[in-house]
């Protein structure tokens, strides 16, 4: 079996695992439950865990280049081997983004679209969860319940920034920075997008109104072509006699 051949197999189940991930973690954080009761939920977690790491050693054996793909993915052993790094395993909701993609069709426009709007909700959705994970229970917090994360989380992808909430914690910030990066991306594609459609809406209305400008003048030479023909056949006869 080759890689790319796993990947296709093992999309649509990363991808409900992915969902079962986020919602017993969305559970969980945004409860407050502790982890020692939280069987079910954490029973949910490992199993998604273990389905991820299944993924990561599948794609590492079928690499054609082991190294290179090793190296190229330190970031997902990372978030595979700390279990301090468990919000970065809402990352696995990328895999979404994908199905999202072949529901949008060809149009180019329309993935532009899905995904900006796909990985904008994704993003500040994972964001907001993640800083409160890191956040809630820490000594000086004020990211204390998920209004507050899904706030500062808007606040930050749209680089608005108010300072009303902000993280205290090593992750939160962390969290933070990733959340700020991805959100100048988002925008910056969002920005392209809306400037690439005006472009495209204003060159299409001049050039119909160029058009529609330009039938009379076209309609006048075709009607001076036919007069110089006739005076030209006039004039030919003329002569002939």
């Amino acid at each position: 079996m080759t890689q790319l051949l796993w990947r296709r197999y093992a999309e649509w189940p990363l991808v409900i695992a992915a969902v079962l991930f986020v919602v017993a973690y969305s559970v969980q954080v945004i409860g407050n439950v502790p982890e020692r009761a939280a069987g079910p939920i954490e029973a949910i977690v490992w199993i998604t865990w273990a389905l991820f790491v299944v993924d990561y050693l599948a794609n590492l054996a079928l690499a054609p280049a082991k190294a290179r793909w090793f190296i190229r993915n330190l970031h997902e052993l990372a978030i595979l081997a700390l279990p301090v790094l468990r919000p970065l395993r809402l990352l696995r909701l990328v895999t979404l983004l994908r199905v999202l993609h072949g529901a949008a069709g060809n149009a180019l426009r329309g993935r532009i679209v899905t995904y900006v709007l796909g990985s904008a909700v994704l993003l500040t959705y994972a964001g907001a969860l993640a800083v409160l994970d890191a956040e809630e229970n820490a000594p000086g917090s004020n990211i204390t319940n998920f209004g507050d994360a899904l706030w500062w989380a808007l606040t930050t992808i749209t680089t608005v920034g108010y300072g009303d909430h902000y993280p205290v914690t090593m992750l939160g910030r962390f969290v933070a920075a990733g959340l700020m990066i991805g959100g100048i991306a988002v925008l910056g594609v969002v920005t392209a997008s809306v400037a690439s459609w005006l472009v495209e809406q204003v060159a299409s209305e001049t050039a119909a109104e160029v058009e529609a400008a330009d039938a009379p003048l076209r309609d006048e030479v075709v009607r001076l072509s036919e007069q110089v023909e006739r005076l030209t056949a006039l004039l030919d006869s003329k002569s002939m006699e």
